[in-house]
């Protein structure tokens, strides 16, 4: 997996301070993406262990609350061994912080309710290490910038485990 960018002080992806990881690969191609450069899966600096181990080190102070993830797509098939990984490392090691994750995919393609070329065998484990999801894909012409922590009105915040508790 590559990433686009790690900020390690981030305030405007979820709430807190945050770490935020910009992985590279995404499908849905947006119009109007924000961040366009990470669609290609080759875009960026390879994820090796020693970026998860700055990702780890720039979460553990205790003014960050926890990690965004964004990208690129999250949830591409290609990206979900590799943050499955981190997440399950990030349970273990600091299990007061919180997880973030913002795709284009919806609740319900990653929770198996619709069908999606995103759902693998480790779609299910990925989404219940998560909090928060920001899911849908980014729609230009439901733009609208009054809105936090989304781009645009179709977006929606979820509780992931709230969510899940209800199946």
């Amino acid at each position: 997996m590559n990433y686009g960018e790690i900020k390690k002080v981030d305030i405007a992806n979820g709430t807190g301070v945050r770490v935020s990881l910009f992985v590279s690969g995404c499908t849905h191609h947006c119009k109007g993406c924000f961040n366009p450069e990470t669609w290609n899966f080759d875009y960026g600096n390879k994820y090796t262990k020693e970026t998860e181990q700055s990702i780890i080190d720039a979460l553990s102070p205790s003014y960050i609350e926890g990690l965004s993830l964004l990208g690129g797509e999250p949830f591409e098939p290609q990206n979900q061994p590799t943050l499955l990984g981190l997440l399950k490392r990030i349970r273990k090691e600091l299990p007061t912080k919180n997880v973030w994750c913002y795709s284009g995919y919806t609740f319900e393609e990653l929770s198996g309710k619709k069908e999606s070329r995103a759902f693998t065998e480790n779609t299910l484990e990925m989404l219940s290490l998560i909090d928060v999801l920001v899911d849908g894909e980014f729609v230009e012409e439901l733009k609208d910038i009054s809105l936090k922590f989304r781009g645009s009105s179709n977006q929606r915040i979820i509780d992931v485990k709230e969510e899940l508790a209800k199946e």
